[in-house]
């Protein structure tokens, strides 16, 4: 599999401008010029591509799609664009480095290239369009104005994002759906015998998705994070424990949740619930 390092090396390979710069590429995608079909590769930097009037080749006949895709380091990604690329559109690159600099460039959905594109309605794609607009100038003397393009980059990845949401918001059957597994899951972790606790990690590897993508449907759909969710979920089960299995100790019940630690149980409850867990078994007794 090719692994592109950098955007000269990638961009001559589909067919596109040769960056002007190696940390931020900015352009528009000039059909005739583009390779159509590729196998999978993978590149070493962030990307964000809108695509405006595309078809697959598997599809020819279906109605043309704008929509954002995203690309990040070692995510694989191919094409086959039917029966060449007539697409337009604009594209923005972003190297490890520059994210590292500017951690507000990051946002989650650049690592979403593997679920789902972000369909665009006409309006969203004439306010991407107008950034891009008014991006590029500043792309072109870089050197001199690097502040104002990291502030429409900024503009375009908020864009982006805002966007997001509101596609979670207009199909709500898929994503709560993902939110019904996530939380049949959760429950079923705690079925068996467990060694450590449950982490936003296994649950997305459970249901075939990145943490930031699931994270982010969890955060939208119950106003709290997927780690918030895990702990109301711990904190829940605790309160069994400490009730129904009164045989066990503050610290066998620590462990039969997964803490490693028992005194990190005890401030684990203690900060969720107010009470440690001996004063909650007494509170219980007093009632």
């Amino acid at each position: 599999m090719i692994r592109f390092e950098n955007f000269a090396s990638y961009n001559q390979y589909v067919g596109l401008k040769e960056p002007l710069d190696d940390d931020i590429d900015i352009g528009y995608y000039q059909p005739l010029r583009m390779r159509a079909t590729s196998d999978p590769v993978l590149i070493d930097f962030y990307r964000i591509s809108i695509k405006i009037n595309l078809v697959y080749s598997n599809t020819p006949d279906a109605t043309p799609i704008t929509a954002v895709f995203f690309n990040s380091p070692n995510l694989a990604n191919g094409w086959d664009i039917a029966p060449l690329p007539t697409y337009t559109g604009m594209y923005l690159q972003l190297s490890k480095k520059i994210i590292a600099e500017n951690r507000f460039l990051f946002k989650n959905y650049l690592d979403y290239g593997q679920h789902e594109a972000l369909y665009l309605t006409e309006t969203e794609a004439e306010e991407i369009r107008t950034v891009f607009e008014l991006m590029t100038p500043y792309y072109n003397n870089k050197k001199k104005n690097n502040t104002v393009l990291l502030s429409y980059v900024n503009v375009l990845v908020s864009l982006v994002e805002a966007f997001y949401k509101r596609q979670f918001s207009t199909d709500p059957k898929q994503y709560n759906r993902i939110l019904t597994d996530f939380q049949q899951h959760l429950h079923e972790y705690y079925r068996q015998p467990v060694k450590q606790l449950p982490t936003v990690q296994y649950f997305a590897d459970k249901l075939g998705l990145s943490a930031n993508y699931l994270g982010d449907i969890i955060k939208h759909l119950t106003n709290k994070s997927a780690l918030e969710n895990i702990h109301d979920f711990v904190v829940i089960k605790a309160k069994e424990l400490l009730e129904i299995k009164k045989e066990l100790n503050s610290t066998e019940v620590a462990y039969e949740l997964g803490f490693e630690y028992p005194n990190y149980f005890a401030k684990f409850f203690k900060k969720q619930v107010n009470l440690t867990p001996r004063q909650y078994r007494q509170s219980l007794i007093n009632k």
